[in-house]
């Protein structure tokens, strides 16, 4: 994590500016820091997931929307701002492609201006329904641009667009990290994301609903594995930009993910075939070399690991809900109210 206390010289101290960071991924960056600056308009983000850091004082929460500009002073930039999952991006599309754009603008604006790194968290979504496996970075993609994804797809494509000419044109110093399916504690349990439907429905008795046969793959990783790439990343040489895939190279069929789920939970919730989506990729792994050669960065945390503490999480989320904190509903999505997690 972005590690602060005795070990952190003061001299060595920098100001970190997190975009997105009460989201999933963010608020496991932010989990302590230097001086951190989580920057949050909560569409997505929860202050549950940072709220046992609010009292830290070297921490700091700032609600805004970065498709507006920012004035602060910081040494790097983490852009991880941006809906992630489909049943969000897919709520205002319009808006999800103005917060990769703009936001990538406006924090491309401010690194230039300050003269710090910034580094932005694209996806693997920018290969698309991939012909090519497992992907590479020099692969091009294969994007539909005018589908129900495109709005998440192409914005992060465009933001790296926006990236590299800063890099090329302003000298900003840039990274940018192409992001695999991502697992773990404080994933939302409505986000619409495999991992979190497959947990919350077999916790809850629910069939697991998998499209088609679930015969497609995906590769996942577990958060700490990818927060430990995001930062070796932005710690790298200024000579290595990317863009870098950082995800778990382990294939598992969607089929084969449900399973695990049932057994590891212990439920007797059926699985139910369901009609293909849009544009929904039939594969997706990532080719992490350049990772390993690059970062000296690789996965230490399995499947089964991970759903351990992904479970917990999720069981102990689900029993607080049940036992009477109310849910309230928002983008026709129901989110259960902020709950206090013990220090």
């Amino acid at each position: 994590m972005l590690h602060c206390g005795p070990q952190s010289l003061e001299i060595d101290r920098k100001t970190i500016l997190v975009t997105g960071g009460a989201g999933f991924i963010g608020s496991h960056l932010c989990a302590a820091g230097h001086d951190v600056i989580c920057v949050d308009n909560f569409f997505t983000g929860c202050k549950r997931n940072i709220e046992h850091l609010i009292r830290h004082p070297r921490f700091e929460l700032m609600r805004h929307d970065v498709t507006l500009p920012l004035y602060i002073e910081v040494d790097q930039i983490y852009n991880l701002a941006c809906p992630a999952s489909p049943v969000h991006y897919q709520h205002d599309p319009v808006q999800t492609t103005k917060t990769s754009v703009h936001g990538a603008i406006n924090m491309l604006g401010l690194a230039k201006r300050l003269h710090c790194r910034i580094l932005q968290a694209s996806t693997s979504e920018v290969y698309g329904d991939p012909l090519a496996h497992p992907q590479v970075e020099d692969y091009w993609g294969n994007v539909n641009p005018i589908g129900p994804r495109s709005c998440y797809d192409e914005g992060k494509r465009c933001a790296e667009t926006l990236f590299f000419d800063y890099w090329r044109q302003h000298a900003v110093e840039i990274k940018v990290a192409r992001i695999f399916n991502t697992y773990g504690p404080r994933m939302h349990p409505n986000d619409g994301r495999v991992v979190s439907n497959f947990i919350v429905s077999a916790l809850q008795g629910r069939p697991l609903a998998v499209y088609g046969k679930g015969n497609q793959t995906r590769s996942f990783c577990y958060v700490d594995d990818l927060v430990a790439g995001l930062i070796g990343l932005m710690e790298s040489p200024s000579d290595f930009v990317g863009p870098v895939n950082l995800g778990n190279p382990g294939e598992f069929t969607i089929r084969e993910l449900a399973e695990i789920v049932i057994e590891m939970t212990g439920s007797k919730s059926s699985i139910l075939e369901e009609p293909l989506p849009t544009d929904d990729p039939k594969q997706r792994r990532p080719n992490i070399e350049l990772a390993d050669a690059r970062l000296d960065w690789r996965p230490t945390i399995n499947l089964r690991k991970g759903l351990r503490s992904t479970i917990d999480y999720f069981d102990d989320l689900i029993s607080k809900t049940t036992a009477g904190v109310p849910l309230v509903r928002a983008h026709d999505v129901v989110f259960p109210l902020e709950v206090r997690a013990s220090s």
